[in-house]
């Protein structure tokens, strides 16, 4: 048996770990017992499952099941080889051109993970000598990224289009490529990114436009093309990414754009010339989720109702789901703002306990005093399960005084 003992050349982090407990804000991996799903079961417990980014519940769609076990058959369980060398199968560039057409681009190239494809993108196509002007609150991924570019990194205020473009005035005269970046959905308060104004102002001063699509794939736009589509604004954002992790169902990352972008990104993303490409069965199940975005966009009909019936009913008992401290949501995604960690943390296990999954975040996923519970909509919860969970959520919040009394 191994033995459980930390080195001293590693007991820093056992400090670093003790001061998480003593903060309230430790945690433990919980263990899906079953599928993914609106109801499932976590740690041996039946919950209703509030935390997950399943928003269209493709992740057991019987399509995407079939198209796996096909792949399987006829293609083995995996690629054995980096894209660039033997790993690139019929399959992948299938899915590559199904991803280009829906999104109404040239080309597209697909990585490992929706953090690859941003860290991978920004970290390739600029460097030393240029700029990045990126939302404060865009995600950890187009954060590494930037650092790994060595560009120079300017940060404006969330969603502050004018200090965006006070920026763009203050490095029009310098050498070198701007780029400016923003998340088209937030995916910690599920307010929407101005992507058609930050569209504009690169158009006006020249600027490359990127946009993080994870959370607006497969729920903004038309059959959930994106916040590109969402705002009409196709042909004048240079590098769109999304993933293939949440709505799709399955998993992956994608960047779309121009065939050049494309070509560039095979010959020049560390990721995608340093990973071994998907396994078959991933590929196939992601074709067959497009074709169900084309088909069956009732599932975002009614992904949207939900959000709009959950949300109502969470702000008529009283709860803060964004608009006071922090940004609105917008997006299925809502969070409930607690504020305190230890007490967001507390308040996650107790409705876990109580039969539903919600998670907790707290810092450093969210700054200090923004902790939250997150809620997450998705098109397959039944009203019934929803009105559960707002009992659930509103009777824990009371006992646990973090609502006032009717």
């Amino acid at each position: 048996m191994a033995t459980a003992t930390t080195r001293p050349q590693l007991a820093h982090l056992t400090a670093q770990l003790d001061e998480l407990k003593a903060k309230g804000t430790f945690f433990k991996l919980r263990l899906l017992d079953d599928i993914q799903a609106p109801v499932c079961t976590y740690d041996g417990r039946k919950v209703i499952n509030l935390a997950s980014n399943n928003y269209l519940g493709l992740c057991n769609h019987p399509k995407l099941e079939e198209a796996a076990i096909r792949a399987v058959k006829e293609h083995g369980v995996g690629s054995g080889a980096v894209r660039t060398i033997a790993g690139t199968m019929r399959i992948h560039m299938e899915l590559e051109e199904k991803i280009a057409r829906f999104k109404n681009v040239e080309a597209c190239v697909v990585f490992q993970s929706g953090f690859t494809a941003n860290a991978g993108t920004v970290g390739s196509i600029l460097g030393k000598e240029d700029f990045i002007l990126s939302d404060e609150l865009n995600h950890a991924s187009i954060i590494d990224g930037a650092r790994l570019s060595r560009a120079k990194i300017k940060v404006f205020r969330h969603k502050d289009v004018a200090h965006c473009e006070e920026l763009l005035q203050e490095v029009a005269n310098e050498p070198g490529k701007k780029l400016v970046i923003t998340d088209g959905v937030f995916s910690m308060d599920g307010d929407i990114g101005p992507v058609g104004e930050l569209a504009a102002l690169c158009e006006k001063y020249g600027a490359i436009m990127m946009v993080d699509d994870a959370h607006a794939s497969g729920v903004l736009g038309r059959n959930g093309r994106g916040s590109v589509d969402h705002f009409g604004v196709h042909g004048k954002v240079d590098v769109q990414v999304g993933t293939l992790s949440k709505a799709i169902g399955a998993l992956g990352g994608y960047v779309c754009g121009s065939r050049d972008l494309i070509d560039y990104l095979y010959h020049r993303a560390r990721p995608f010339l340093f990973s071994t490409s998907h396994p078959p069965s991933v590929a196939a199940t992601c074709i067959a989720a497009f074709d169900i975005l084309e088909n069956e966009p009732e599932r975002i009909e009614r992904l949207w109702s939900n959000t709009a019936y959950f949300k109502e009913q969470l702000a008529g008992v009283g709860f803060d789901i964004g608009g006071r401290t922090t940004p609105a949501s917008e997006t299925p995604i809502i969070p409930i703002i607690l504020g305190d960690g230890r007490k967001t943390m507390e308040f996650s296990k107790a409705l876990f306990e109580a039969g539903l999954m919600a998670t907790g975040i707290a810092f450093p996923t969210v700054p200090e005093g923004k902790a939250r519970v997150r809620i997450i909509m998705t098109s397959e919860h039944t009203r019934e399960q929803l009105d559960q969970a707002l009992e659930i959520l509103t009777s824990v919040a009371r006992k646990m005084s973090l609502l006032e009394t009717a």
